[in-house]
């Protein structure tokens, strides 16, 4: 897929994920005060990596998307849930998100754990009560979210991360690609096979989907620390360097920047094979390894 494409591609499937999560949490009988403060995180922007690639994978092998997309919602929930708390004075205490105000700046700090405490538990309830998936399929995708996002995932390398800061060495790269598999790569690792099991892959092709997403996440990540030293402030939305400031273990603080670099190139190629093998190299992952690896924001 070219540039262009893939562009029209990503635009498409955002504006369509946008919408729809815009228009279900709009209509939501719950207070003012909490409603205005999960829409300000929701709306506010970014890529939308993890609801495009649950809808990538499942075009890869189904078709109807729309069973898809409360679980794509779902999933955009939990990671906006995990970025206020994220942001709080106790956490990474910022105060820009995506060039504005962080949402415990915009509104307080109580009203900000309270957003994020209402955005991830919904996301539970948009996968049960969604009437295209079967019971089975509801079970599956709750429990498999369950756990990504959870103390056996996502909060379990939250605390590992928040454990390395300050540290006087760097920690071994296995440590680190621990970190970041647990913090980042679980709910990538979740996106990728709720919608190849959705779409209808078998077991083997699910298996080396989990594994092509395991890399890509560790790719996402060291993007990440490589925007974080090389970045422009305007299109992160966010300060230059904030990894350093608080003294977070990244691979160019482990690997330099040239190292960081090459180690991305490895895991992009652990990623295509992976992705060959699962018989879906000719899908739109594949573009969206590219996308992921060279992004500048």
């Amino acid at each position: 897929m070219d540039q262009v494409n893939l562009e029209a591609y990503l635009r498409q499937q955002k504006d369509l994920i946008e919408n729809e999560m815009e228009t279900r949490l709009t209509e939501l009988p719950i207070p003012d005060q909490l409603k205005a403060s999960m829409l300000y995180s929701l709306q506010a922007g970014g890529k939308r990596i993890r609801p495009v690639l649950l809808l990538a994978s499942f075009e890869a092998y189904g078709t109807a998307v729309e069973k898809t997309l409360s679980t794509a919602i779902a999933l955009e929930m939990i990671h906006t849930y995990s970025l206020i708390h994220d942001d709080l004075p106790a956490m990474d205490d910022d105060d820009y998100r995506r060039g504005q105000l962080t949402n415990h700046k915009k509104f307080d700090e109580a009203t900000a754990i309270l957003a994020g405490d209402g955005l991830l538990t919904h996301s539970f309830a948009l996968i049960a009560n969604e009437p295209l998936l079967t019971d089975r399929e509801k079970v599956e995708l709750t429990g498999k979210i369950a756990v990504a996002s959870g103390p056996l995932g996502m909060v379990a390398g939250q605390i590992l991360d928040m454990q390395a800061e300050n540290e006087d060495i760097s920690v071994p790269l296995e440590q680190l690609e621990k970190i970041h598999e647990l913090k980042t790569g679980e709910l990538l690792k979740f996106a990728v096979y709720a919608g190849a099991y959705l779409g209808g892959a078998t077991e083997e092709q699910l298996t080396h989907l989990t594994r092509f997403a395991h890399y890509l996440g560790l790719i996402f990540q060291v993007q990440d620390d490589i925007l974080d030293i090389t970045g422009i402030e305007e299109a992160l939305g966010k300060p230059v360097g904030s990894d350093v400031n608080n003294n977070k273990s990244t691979y160019p603080k482990l690997l330099g920047l040239e190292g960081a670099i090459k180690q991305k190139e490895i895991y992009v190629e652990k990623a295509l094979a992976s992705l060959e093998q699962a018989g879906a190299i000719d899908s739109q992952l594949k573009a969206l390894i590219d996308y992921i690896s060279n992004r500048d924001h």
